[in-house]
């Protein structure tokens, strides 16, 4: 791991070294360095991205770009020369050089395909077709495959020919002569093999394979639970198209995970760095969101204004509102939170509906019954001590330990089944965010604060 101090000292070489224009000795200097040093060098100095790309070698400056934020990357493709940006794309690996082409314009889409050689054009056209968030967006066609009629021998020439610009040499994949997958081998058992021996002899059928139209999501529950570094990709006639490897998987779950917490959070998703996102951009991403729960928290003023009268002969109640709501709020986000992890997780799914309405109720009651005695003991000690709440102080206590049962018990049960039936319905289950969950329960829980109240004191204050 570089030090400060090593950080420092690069920077000051880099900086006395590209003021000389000499670019033999900057290639030489920047190819001598680990990619994210010069990753961190593009970051560091802006003004030299494009020069620090221009001066390494092809394979080395596509190892860099792979490394760089979206915005950074437009910024280089924008100034480097038509030469050295027709390099660059080429040498990327199809599924990375899909997810840049993605982000861009279709009219600057248009003028970098036409930088593209034939085969490299056919790859990108065939990948860009697929739908979004499917499988097909991450596939890659550079991998290795051999014939069943191959020696061990002839395996490992294969890959000394081809292995350099695969994706992965881990998984050697098995095909006949209709391109069909026939089974995907380990390295390992080449290398544990006798040279002669056929790789008919290694195979055994039993693959685990995708298909383009996938979702990217199911592909990453399918690597976790099959611990796999590579899975093929395939046609519904079992013809191999291509690979998915594991970095593009850490890379679906990052965008997943930076997603998801957005959305809990009550905003819509942020595909860029948060200072490059234009303010009117940010606006639109945010406005909606508040729009939709400001329309929310009017019915909480029309659920207070049909209990008026009420509050008006009972003016303590009120005092308890913030009190009643916040539980139930609070208890609906930590149920939400936890089942949309779980979902996430693969932990459980639609089928387990009723176990979880089960967990909910009952953590729900044990956690509304603690939170309702403490709210009783608050009362009782508020009227022994400070002589508040007046002569009918248990009836209060009463009432504030019941509505505080019914509403974190109803707050659990709502934040645990909204992401379940947005699930159903095939919208994100995260879309139940925090701030949703909580507006919901602010209504809902002042019905059962004053339906709780009317039931206890009619005919005492009401």
């Amino acid at each position: 791991m570089a030090t400060q101090h090593d950080t420092a000292s690069l920077q000051e070489s880099f900086e006395s070294l590209i003021l000389t224009n000499d670019k033999i000795a900057i290639r030489k200097f920047l190819d001598s360095q680990n990619i994210s040093a010069v990753a961190n060098l593009v970051e560091e100095y802006p003004e030299y991205e494009d020069a620090i790309l221009a001066n390494m070698s092809v394979h080395r400056a596509v190892s860099v770009f792979k490394m760089l934020d979206i915005t950074t990357q437009k910024r280089i493709i924008q100034k480097l020369p038509p030469n050295t940006t027709a390099e660059l794309l080429n040498q990327l690996p199809p599924d990375d050089r899909t997810d840049f082409l993605e982000e861009l314009p279709a009219n600057a889409v248009r003028e970098l395909l036409k930088l593209l050689e034939p085969e490299e054009l056919k790859i990108t056209l065939s990948l860009l077709g697929y739908p979004e968030n499917s499988v097909g967006r991450l596939m890659t066609t550079d991998y290795v495959y051999v014939y069943p009629w191959n020696t061990v021998e002839e395996v490992f020439a294969t890959i000394r020919k081809f292995g350099k610009d695969s994706e992965t040499i881990n998984i050697i994949y098995v095909i006949n002569d209709n391109g069909e997958l026939i089974d995907d081998v380990r390295i390992r058992d080449f290398i544990l093999s006798d040279p002669k021996k056929k790789v008919e002899d290694l195979i055994d059928r039993r693959f685990i394979a995708l298909h383009p139209e996938d979702d990217q999501e199911k592909a990453q529950e399918i690597f976790k639970m099959n611990n796999r570094v590579a899975l093929p990709v395939v046609s519904q006639s079992n013809k191999l198209l291509g690979i998915v490897t594991i970095d593009d998987m850490l890379w679906v779950a990052e965008e997943e995970y930076s997603e998801d917490i957005q959305k809990m959070g009550g905003t819509a998703a942020l595909n860029e760095p948060y200072l490059d996102v234009p303010l009117n951009k940010m606006y639109k991403k945010r406005i909606i969101w508040l729009f939709l729960l400001f329309i929310g928290e009017t019915l909480t003023i029309m659920a207070m204004s049909r209990f008026q009268k009420t509050l008006e002969q009972v003016l303590v109640l009120s005092t308890f509102i913030p009190l009643i709501i916040s539980s139930g709020g609070n208890s609906g986000s930590q149920a939400a939170t936890l089942v949309i992890r779980a979902l996430v997780l693969g932990e459980v799914s639609m089928a387990d509906w009723w176990r979880i309405v089960r967990r909910e109720i009952f953590s729900g009651f044990l956690m509304g019954a603690t939170l309702g005695a403490v709210g009783f003991f608050i009362i009782v000690g508020g009227h022994h001590f400070f002589g508040a709440f007046g002569q009918h102080y248990l009836l209060f206590g009463i009432t504030i330990m019941l509505a505080i049962i019914g509403v974190v018990m109803w707050g659990t049960l709502m934040g645990s089944m909204l992401p379940l039936i947005l699930k159903k319905l095939g919208a994100d289950p995260a879309a139940s965010s925090t701030p949703f969950i909580a507006t919901l329960v602010d209504v809902t829980g002042l019905l059962i604060y004053f339906g709780t109240a009317i039931l206890v004191l009619k005919g005492i204050l009401l």
